[in-house]
């Protein structure tokens, strides 16, 4: 998705999503093009974050079927944390997957392991393929790895928590590959407050150290 605007003379152009906006993480994907992570605006990212949090490919995120007013709901109470702060990843001008960065300590996972200092959690949800193409080989692997790069040596953390749904294999499958360490089981309790809901879950722990992604990973080379 880019703008589109037009011109004196009736000609139609298209600029890069977002060009205006400061990214807090760049990064070349060899193969694929350049990465650029911006914060989250609730409002001027809805049209994306909307279609792909409502969507049932993104049914591990829980928010299946919501509304628009709900979405921008759920990241308006996002953005006034200190503790959860959402991204979009833009590549080469076009939105390509939501980052969540959050603080254990401060959130449901916090009850089911001992969070170490240097502890951050992530979520990642990559966008649906262009029109007209499918999935690019190696592209979530990519995208794993720069955020993880972000996580780690842009905010200067130790370790990252991740918690996918026991059920998404495929999910589980990708982060060990990319050297995650399984940490069995676990299961976060439901939360129920005014502002936000977030239902019971069966997640699989797992952790990756900033030693380890420095050892087996190109883009802390």
């Amino acid at each position: 998705m880019t703008a589109t605007d037009t011109t004196d003379t009736g000609a139609t152009t298209t600029e890069p999503y977002a060009a205006g906006r400061a990214a807090v993480h760049e990064q070349p994907v060899e193969g694929f093009g350049t990465v650029r992570v911006l914060p989250v605006d609730p409002h001027a990212d809805l049209d994306v974050v909307h279609a792909w949090v409502s969507a049932e490919r993104a049914a591990y995120w829980g928010m299946t079927g919501f509304t628009r007013q709900q979405v921008l709901e759920t990241f308006l109470h996002l953005d006034s944390l200190d503790t959860h702060h959402a991204f979009l990843a833009v590549k080469d001008g076009v939105p390509a997957a939501l980052f969540q960065t959050y603080e254990p300590g401060a959130d449901r996972v916090g009850e089911c392991y001992e969070v170490e200092p240097g502890d951050i959690g992530i979520h990642l949800l990559i966008g649906p393929p262009a029109p007209g193409s499918g999935p690019l080989p190696g592209w979530s692997a990519a995208l794993l790895d720069a955020f993880t790069a972000y996580a780690l040596t842009g905010l200067g953390r130790r370790r990252v928590v991740v918690e996918p749904d026991a059920r998404n294999t495929k999910a589980v499958e990708r982060l060990t590959r990319q050297g995650f360490v399984p940490a069995g089981d676990i299961v976060l309790p439901e939360i129920d407050l005014p502002e936000v809901h977030l239902a019971e879950k069966h997640a699989r722990l797992l952790f990756l150290t900033r030693a380890s992604f420095e050892e087996g990973s190109p883009s802390a080379r």
